[in-house]
């Protein structure tokens, strides 16, 4: 398996697009970081003098909007800011800092989307181009099982979209370092859930926020990578999925509108930053619910991948 995977990834980096992608990644986010440098204030991360009293103000006015609100989910996100701002006052932890390496890292993190559509084209090619180049039938004349072969290919996959989101993370944080600075005293990120805050260190809390806002990215990736393998038309594989990737999650959002059924729609469920930084699209839907959701969607995608595999007729 180890040697199939190895051949796998000398493939994909013995195609120029692959470093072209990987380009591409470093100087978008080399341009962004030039921006938020152009537009960094002198005064940025100045902490009021009275930033307490602010804050009591602003949590008796969210107070009262709370108890106007007929929507739960509004309710929650009240709820939620006011316990932070009320944790700051407790804690004197002031609501402003200087824009750091930690910042910009954060804000990178737009660019996982760049980095999910370079692995699309990836997974959507990957088993098509077998196809198309004839070269499948070499591939399985060898005394290799048809299901390790499909998983090396799938597995590889997985590999490159962790390695387009450590280029992603590093090369910003190396980045962020040297144009933004790293902070002397870094505040703590304030993470609130089920009512209570508690203080996780900014780093642990980028791991965790980068992972889960590459869940959306994982799934479109099987399901590329699933199209390629049951259709063998890697032109199919990329469009269909890059439309998805790009309006999915606010064609959902209109369904959920009107239609309650839109909890179990994909990408009502890739989001669990929903559960953590803010509200869940839909009233009733949980952390273990979206999770079973993206299990059965992820199970779905490669029985698919996988039992239309070992059953074509390569002669055909």
């Amino acid at each position: 398996m180890v040697n199939l995977i190895k051949n796998e990834w000398m493939k994909i980096f013995r195609r120029p697009g692959t470093f072209v992608m990987i380009a591409l990644l470093i100087v978008i986010t080399c341009v962004i970081a030039l921006f938020f440098k152009s537009q960094e204030d002198t005064n940025n991360g100045a902490v009021e003098a009275n930033w307490e009293q602010t804050l009591k103000e602003e949590n008796m006015a969210l107070d009262r909007q709370m108890s106007q609100s007929q929507s739960k989910i509004e309710r929650d996100l009240f709820k939620k800011q006011i316990a932070i701002n009320g944790y700051r006052i407790e804690h004197h932890i002031p609501p402003r800092e200087k824009y750091n390496v930690w910042s910009f890292v954060k804000d990178a993190s737009e660019l996982i989307t760049l980095a999910g559509l370079f692995t699309i084209i990836v997974a959507a090619s990957i088993v098509a181009s077998e196809f198309n180049w004839g070269t499948i039938k070499l591939l399985l004349i060898r005394p290799i099982n048809r299901m390790k072969i499909l998983l090396s290919k799938y597995l590889t996959v997985l590999l490159y979209a962790l390695f387009m989101l450590g280029i992603l993370f590093v090369f910003s944080g190396t980045l962020g370092a040297i144009l933004f600075g790293l902070p002397s005293d870094p505040q703590p990120y304030l993470n609130y859930y089920n009512g209570k805050v508690a203080e996780q260190n900014i780093v642990i809390h980028l791991l965790i926020y980068y992972g889960l806002n590459s869940i959306s990215m994982v799934m479109l990736v099987t399901m590329a990578f699933m199209i390629s393998s049951v259709f063998r038309n890697s032109s199919l594989a990329i469009g269909l999925s890059l439309f998805l990737l790009l309006t999915g999650e606010q064609i959902t959002s209109l369904l959920a509108l009107k239609f309650s059924w839109a909890k179990y729609i994909l990408f009502a469920n890739t989001d669990l930053m929903q559960y953590i930084e803010g509200t869940p699209m839909l009233e009733g839907m949980t952390m273990p619910f979206s999770i079973l959701m993206l299990l059965l969607y992820f199970a779905l995608f490669l029985f698919f991948s996988f039992y239309v595999f070992k059953k074509r007729d390569i002669a055909a």
